[in-house]
């Protein structure tokens, strides 16, 4: 699993070298079939972390690959599933709230998650057995140099807890029943403060101990979810469907998650 987690984690930061050369430049969008917008960067990042991952033995289901039919996958038992660039919406708005996400699925469970933002240096890694950490790499980080900075990640989450009830909302997706939600939470709480990110960076901020619970009650797509999953479970957070309660599952004939809250056990 080290092993694992030292090669994802090196090929979510080479990924986010590609994307941040494409970001300090003018850059054109192009819409895909299902609206959503596609740039360079995405299929850049695509291509380094597909190289990087193909001497695994597992199979790689990513958004900017090939979309294989359930026929052909539903037999997996262990593969990765990425977002080479989770918020392609931050990204064209250059807010800096993008990520890069790596996940491996196994029966599907996350058992290991890296979620990288490219602009800030800030890497989140978890995984079963190891527990989850985060720490600020720089872009040269290469082989060599990856045990010395993962010998300074902190693990998650953190010492500090809001004094406030804290809940994490969507930066661009906000729904009303988002709106109820937190009604319903002040009701309990009395006082509640929310905080807003992009991408899945807002899986992390509750592993991080930053925020009490994300309720994501809008829709996304399983490579949105899984590497923030991996992160936010084992820093000791569950990620459940919002209706039944169970957790979330990877890799369903309909690759479209559920309603969903990320909140600390």
């Amino acid at each position: 699993m080290k092993k694992l987690v030292n090669l994802s984690v090196l090929a979510a930061v080479e990924a986010g070298k590609k994307i941040l050369e494409v970001y300090k430049q003018d850059f054109t969008v192009e819409t895909k079939s299902d609206n959503s917008p596609l740039t360079i960067a995405d299929q850049q990042s695509h291509e380094v972390i597909k190289a990087a991952l193909e001497n695994t033995g597992y199979p790689l289901l990513s958004e900017e690959g090939k979309q294989l039919p359930y026929e052909e996958r539903k037999g997996w038992n262990t593969f990765w599933l990425v977002d080479p660039l989770d918020g392609t919406k931050e990204f064209i708005k250059k807010n800096g709230e993008f990520t890069v996400n790596i996940a491996l699925v196994q029966n599907g469970t996350p058992v290991l998650g890296v979620v990288y933002v490219p602009v800030t240096g800030v890497l989140y890694y978890g995984a079963e057995g190891m527990g989850s950490f985060a720490v600020t790499v720089t872009e040269e980080l290469n082989a060599d140099d990856l045990e010395s900075i993962l010998a300074n990640a902190i693990a998650l989450p953190g010492n500090s807890e809001p004094a406030v009830y804290t809940i994490v909302a969507s930066r661009s997706h906000n729904t009303p029943e988002t709106e109820v939600f937190i009604e319903e939470k002040r009701k309990e709480h009395g006082e509640v403060d929310t905080i807003s990110s992009g991408s899945s960076i807002k899986l992390c901020l509750v592993a991080e101990g930053k925020a009490q619970v994300y309720p994501r009650l809008a829709p996304t797509m399983e490579w949105d979810t899984a590497a923030g999953h991996g992160v936010a479970k084992y820093s000791g957070c569950r990620v459940y469907n919002y209706e039944t309660k169970l957790d979330l599952v990877y890799n369903k004939e309909n690759l479209l998650n559920p309603w969903f809250v990320v909140e600390r056990n």
